[in-house]
């Protein structure tokens, strides 16, 4: 019977660890990823704004900051990673931007 089961298991494996698990789902981005400008190039361009970065990771395709902005809130960033455009900046639940 369990060997019945592992081209399924094995199959599921595959199947969730292809997709985008790891997303928040607060905010997606869509361009090829061969566009993409740096992290570190986004890291340092929030430094000059003011801002104060702790982490920055992939989600959703986006470029997800942690840190404090610039007015000293501790906040969650969207940004664009081919524009750095920023696309939604929240502290503990409530939005405080979100781009049109």
């Amino acid at each position: 019977m369990i060997l019945k089961l592992l081209p399924i298991v094995a199959a599921l494996s595959i199947a969730l660890a292809a997709s985008p698990a790891a997303a928040t789902g607060k905010m997606t981005c869509d361009a090829p990823q061969k566009q993409w400008k740096s992290m570190e190039k986004l890291q340092a361009d929030l430094v000059k704004q003011g801002w104060q970065v702790r982490k920055a990771k992939v989600d959703g395709g986006c470029y997800e900051v942690y840190g404090t902005d610039p007015q000293g809130n501790r906040v969650e960033a969207y940004f664009h990673p081919v524009s750095f455009k920023k696309l939604l900046v929240s502290r503990r639940g409530e939005v405080l931007f979100r781009a049109k």
